[in-house]
């Protein structure tokens, strides 16, 4: 069904839904998947209807999921009715006030001091069995994606035999790090852009491809975010405030915190290649094109932890040729 149509389609189900005259749907937001979001006011209340094509989507993890949080006392939507069939649901409203845009420097702290307290509670709500599990497939098949999609298509190189082989053994490696970690619940992308300040702190979005997985990656997410870079100094101190919460709760962090940082770095670094490859797709495949402006973050992202580590310097030299850049100094190593 074409999008006006199935616009059209959402409003008769939600003046059903609401026993409503005609409304009017305002755009609220959209994002990297086929999912788009509308506002609906209505009586003086505001509601989210979410359209997701059952083509491309699949509402039911979002609604199994999202009870799931709210049992974990995390402040997610409401789901008030639900066409599975047709993919369409109606939602309770976390308001307009996003993480990504009420942060800066004097405000950082105490967002992420309530984003790491609501990350502990569904931590310490994770059981096994439950949500499909962050293993090693899924994890390389995540990594895939940098090659394929940033290397071959965004920057049109065609790796030889030995930059293959070295890109290889530097996903072995990474892959080894990640799956070494404790499992937690993981909600897969829990950055700034899907958190909203609201009462309670704060309101949690966009988890319906929540998996059961490496501890270290929401957190990850949160500090070294696709659309908004802090200065290590400022990442090292939070990192730390969530592992010594998470000791005191008993969650299964490493014991030493040099070990857990490297651990939530190794982590970062499986997410940001697989990012890059992400937002090339969606320019190349899907024609959302804003997403690129965001590359080069990454590739920071990237090298810095790679510069760091003496395994990864074959990756930092895969960089280099890529990019075509002279290389990035010796760095230091762990």
């Amino acid at each position: 069904m074409r999008g006006v149509d199935r616009l059209s389609e959402l409003k008769r189900w939600i003046e059903t839904q609401l026993n409503v005259p005609p409304l009017a749907l305002e755009a609220a937001s959209a994002d990297a998947s086929f999912r788009r979001y509308f506002r609906v006011t209505t009586a003086g209340a505001s509601l989210i209807a979410m359209d997701a094509p059952p083509a491309h989507e699949d509402c039911r993890p979002f609604v199994r999921i999202a009870r799931l949080m709210e049992e974990a006392g995390l402040n997610v939507p409401r789901v008030i009715a639900a066409d599975f069939e047709r993919g369409y649901l109606l939602l309770s409203d976390l308001g307009t006030a996003g993480y990504l845009q009420a942060l800066n420097g004097d405000t950082a702290d105490a967002l992420f001091r309530d984003a790491i307290d609501a990350l502990l509670r569904w931590q310490l709500s994770s059981k096994p069995g439950v949500l499909p599990p962050y293993d090693e497939a899924l994890l390389t098949r995540e990594l895939a994606l940098f090659p394929e999609w940033y290397i071959g298509r965004h920057r049109a190189v065609t790796l030889n035999a030995a930059q293959n082989d070295a890109l290889a053994q530097v996903f072995a490696l990474i892959l080894k790090s990640n799956l070494a970690q404790p499992v937690v619940y993981v909600h897969r992308d829990y950055m700034p852009r899907n958190l909203m300040v609201c009462e309670p702190n704060p309101g949690v979005l966009d988890f319906q491809d929540a998996v059961y997985g490496p501890i270290t990656y929401d957190v990850a997410s949160l500090f070294k975010d696709a659309f908004v870079s802090w200065d290590e100094e400022r990442v090292l101190d939070w990192t730390a405030r969530y592992w010594e919460k998470a000791k005191r709760a008993r969650l299964p962090v490493a014991a030493d915190f040099g070990e857990f940082y490297r651990d939530f770095e190794w982590m970062g670094l499986q997410r940001h290649l697989k990012v890059l490859g992400i937002f090339a797709r969606l320019n190349y495949r899907d024609g959302k094109s804003s997403y690129l402006a965001d590359t080069p973050r990454f590739i920071g992202y990237v090298r810095a932890v790679a510069v760091r580590y003496a395994a990864l310097k074959p990756l930092l030299k895969l960089l280099d040729e890529i990019e075509g850049r002279a290389a990035a100094g010796a760095g230091y190593t762990f």
